[in-house]
């Protein structure tokens, strides 16, 4: 088990930072393809699909500091903190903190629900369509491209909140979050435990998990 320590600590793993940039890059491909080229778009979001897939696998069988049970915390907890944030004092919170662990949950289910609602999508000519927009009538399939749009602009709206939460913890706690998901590493104060890595044959599940997925839906999963 890894001992507590103080100074820079290992904090992220490099599945876990790999994903939360191959994520920024695809939402943006997927913002600047929409309606465009949508091959392309296509693409972006059978990848997208892929990345949640992981992220999900990783919540249960990855790094320490990855994983759902280690930094999701009930209510009162998650209260509490919120009421200490206006403390300029660095936390010492070895991975996500109660609230930005929600807001991460929040991001993955409304990425899960726009991906989903792609699959089934028609464009208002029904000429561009999702893998299983024939599963649907040409009205639910509209339905389902304008709820698309639609939980875009909600994560556009949670991507615009994020930002501005790294920005507060940059420059009122003078805590460097984009560092640390580039480097891995984050300096404490105070002993904190760090990272716990995950064995490599999950990581090959994970991976190998997400490609099966995102294959899958792509051929509409039909083989």
């Amino acid at each position: 088990m890894s001992e507590p320590a103080a100074g820079p600590v290992r904090l992220w793993d490099a599945p876990t930072r790999i994903f939360h940039w191959s994520l920024v890059v695809l939402i943006l491909v997927s913002w600047l393809t929409a309606g465009k080229q949508m091959d392309v778009h296509r693409l972006s979001g059978y990848a997208v699909l892929g990345l949640v897939v992981f992220r999900l696998w990783w919540g249960v069988a990855g790094g320490s500091t990855a994983r759902f049970a280690s930094f999701l915390k009930g209510p009162k907890t998650t209260l509490a903190y919120v009421r200490g944030l206006g403390a300029r004092t660095s936390s010492d919170i070895a991975g996500h903190n109660p609230m930005g662990a929600w807001s991460v949950v929040l991001m993955i289910l409304v990425l899960a629900v726009q991906v989903t609602l792609g699959l089934f999508a028609v464009d208002i000519d029904g000429i561009e369509s999702g893998p299983l927009s024939d599963l649907v009538d040409f009205d639910t399939g509209r339905a389902m491209a304008e709820a698309h749009e639609l939980s875009f602009r909600i994560l556009q709206g949670l991507i615009v909140l994020h930002l501005a939460a790294i920005a507060y913890y940059r420059f009122w706690k003078n805590e460097n979050l984009v560092a640390a998901m580039i480097t891995g590493r984050r300096r404490f104060e105070s002993a904190v435990v760090p990272l716990k890595s995950a064995p490599l044959w999950s990581l090959a599940v994970g991976v190998a998990l997400a490609v099966a997925v995102a294959y899958a839906a792509a051929k509409g999963f039909r083989f």
